[in-house]
């Protein structure tokens, strides 16, 4: 078993925070995007879509996207959960994770790859106005998760959840964007500042 990876993107760190949480280890094996490694024939035939990160397990399955490496883990080794146990719970982190990475770590991500010049090799075309369209859409999440985060210490509830691991993904990919946080967001300060102390934040 293995998890194909690249140190800088922020999917792959999705789940390496994901497995830290859980204390897995699995060995990782770099693919260097920037090189177009991840654009060979050979990764082609792991992973169609050609993206990082894929678990490749013993007899050669591979599974690719980041939230189905981590539902693998989590029904391997439920504890402690990530992604809920109850229906109420299972459903509200689901809910939370999918607004914290469609609204909030997509954002910063087209941003980034449509404005860093060392993306101007893989985002072809890159579009500037595709890339300011996105960025007041980052700030006004922020505020939403803002208010969200008035009413409870972690996303989806009393718990750290996956969609709190999606939230400080896309909240630290904000610097190689160079976008900032917004004024006003005490409870957001707050929040980061307690997931980034979690030992997980740096794997």
């Amino acid at each position: 078993m293995k998890i194909l990876d690249e140190k800088r993107a922020p999917n792959p760190r999705r789940v390496r925070v994901f497995l830290a949480e859980k204390a897995i280890a699995v060995p990782y094996q770099d693919v260097d995007i920037m090189t177009g490694a991840h654009k060979s024939e050979a990764f082609g035939r792991v992973n169609p879509v050609q993206r990082v990160p894929v678990l490749v397990l013993d007899d050669g399955t591979a599974i690719c996207e980041s939230m189905a490496i981590c539902r693998y883990f989590e029904a391997l080794q439920p504890e402690p959960s990530l992604l809920g146990q109850t229906p109420l719970e299972i459903g509200t982190i689901e809910m939370w994770n999918r607004i914290a990475e469609i609204n909030f770590l997509f954002p910063v991500m087209h941003y980034f790859r449509h404005t860093h010049p060392a993306m101007a090799s893989l985002e072809v075309p890159q579009v500037a106005p595709w890339a300011e369209a996105n960025k007041p859409r980052v700030s006004d999440i922020i505020r939403t998760l803002d208010r969200r985060l008035s009413e409870t210490p972690y996303l989806a509830g009393e718990r750290f959840s996956v969609a709190d691991i999606t939230a400080m993904v896309a909240t630290d990919f904000m610097k190689p964007a160079r976008l900032a946080v917004p004024e006003g967001v005490p409870h957001f300060a707050r929040w980061y500042a307690d997931v980034s102390a979690r030992p997980s934040s740096k794997a």
